[in-house]
């Protein structure tokens, strides 16, 4: 495929984008809004020079935390903008630096959609001095108008599973020219470099992970123990990140277990998924407590032995208050064929970390916090419970867990140094 074709291609389904973001607005009202920015129209005046990076959903928000916070104190004379694919992309980014940033050094808006005019549509209104792109998005027409215009395209905390390569390797010159034409890569690990540079990425170098460097919320701690301290004294099982699927194994393996006053929260990956899941749990007659829906006594009541209390995390933004709530976490989208979820939050707070045999998004991550003693791999959901049990009568065990996550996750900082010696020569 070459890029006129892909072009036409993208023009083509642009009719059928009204009717996708009026049926994502019915479970996410905010897809409704700014739809003009998603065809490259902008209401947003800045006069400052521009540092633009694009983190399109939530994950790559947050884990671009501690790179923000370095580009502000290293540029304080720029501007930084925000481009995200997603609401909760935006809404994480307003979260982060929306209400506390008085100064405005951070401005949030949505990336248009890879159609030529509204491509040079933003890169005309906002005329960035340099773009980071986060992890692999990669839009074709968006990379060649930069190198048209002579803007300083990076590719950082750069990572690329093999079934993801195998695809990018389907475009053909497509992809070729695009990685090429950045001005530079910076790869989350040695296997991630070695996939992009065969798809022909050049200027390519290994920095490590961005999301080793993310600290947790300073009161991320205090509010996980209130929430442990509500729940009664009982230990705590979290299902993070779990997606479609998943939960009704996991309870399924969980009434099987029945471990004495074990109490299991269940975070979907997906806030859209709430709902559902709930359904499921209520359809399932298994008691349960929406965390939104919690007040401060809720649950005393509730202590009972067995093992069927479950409480549904469907608030937005609060892992890490779950990691610190919980005993054990396990780390969703890895027993079924979704390639794993992110564990580094669940490292950072020091917990022993369970994760499924299908990790291939965070592949290195995953590999090397087993080998460091921080995570164990299950065979299947019964095995996941089998191994919560063992851990929760083991204490030492636990405890050794414990310690090697901590180690395991300090080992792994620095990225964002060696992020901003990557920059440097290209900020103009």
């Amino acid at each position: 495929m070459n890029r006129f074709f892909y072009s036409v291609l993208l023009s083509l389904i642009l009719p059928l984008v009204p009717l996708k973001l009026l049926w994502r607005g019915i479970k996410q009202p905010a897809y409704l809004k700014h739809w003009g920015e998603r065809l490259g129209f902008y209401k947003l005046k800045i006069s400052k020079p521009i540092i633009w990076l694009h983190c399109v959903s939530v994950g790559e928000t947050r884990a671009a935390e501690p790179l923000i916070k370095a580009l502000q104190l290293q540029y304080p004379l720029h501007q930084i903008l925000l481009t995200h694919g997603t609401p909760t992309g935006r809404e994480a980014s307003e979260a982060l630096f929306g209400d506390t940033d008085s100064n405005h050094t951070v401005e949030r808006v949505y990336l248009p959609y890879d159609l030529p005019f509204a491509v040079n549509n933003f890169l005309a209104h906002f005329k960035p001095a340099i773009g980071l792109i986060m992890e692999t998005e990669l839009w074709f027409n968006l990379v060649a108008a930069c190198k048209q215009r002579d803007i300083a395209l990076l590719l950082l905390n750069a990572r690329l599973s093999e079934k993801s390569a195998n695809g990018y390797a389907k475009l053909g010159k497509l992809a070729q020219q695009g990685l090429q034409s950045l001005s530079a890569v910076a790869a989350q690990t040695a296997d991630d470099a070695a996939r992009l540079q065969k798809l022909g990425a050049n200027n390519i170098s290994v920095a490590g992970n961005l999301k080793f460097d993310v600290k947790p919320p300073a009161d991320a701690i205090d509010k996980g123990l209130q929430l442990k301290k509500q729940l009664g004294t009982r230990p705590i099982f979290l299902a993070a990140s779990t997606r479609d699927g998943e939960e009704a194994l996991i309870l399924d393996a969980l009434a099987k277990a029945n471990i004495p006053n074990l109490l299991t929260i269940i975070v979907p990956r997906h806030p859209q998924r709430f709902d559902a899941v709930a359904a499921l749990l209520a359809q399932r007659g298994i008691d349960f407590k929406r965390k939104t829906l919690l007040n401060n006594d809720a649950l005393q009541p509730s202590i009972h032995a067995g093992s069927g209390l479950v409480v549904l995390g469907d608030s937005m933004g609060e892992m890490p208050m779950y990691y610190a709530a919980c005993d054990i976490a396990f780390i969703g989208g890895s027993l079924l064929k979704y390639g794993g979820q992110n564990l580094i939050e669940a490292a950072h707070m020091g917990k022993p970390i369970l994760i499924g045999e299908h990790t291939f998004n965070f592949a290195d991550a995953s590999n090397d916090a087993i080998s460091a003693g921080a995570a164990i791999r299950v065979k299947n959901a019964d095995d996941l419970m089998q191994q919560v049990n063992m851990l929760l009568k083991n204490k030492t065990a636990q405890a050794n867990m414990q310690q090697a996550a901590l180690k395991f996750s300090a080992s792994y900082a620095g990225a964002t140094a060696r992020l901003m010696a990557i920059i440097k020569p290209h900020i103009k």
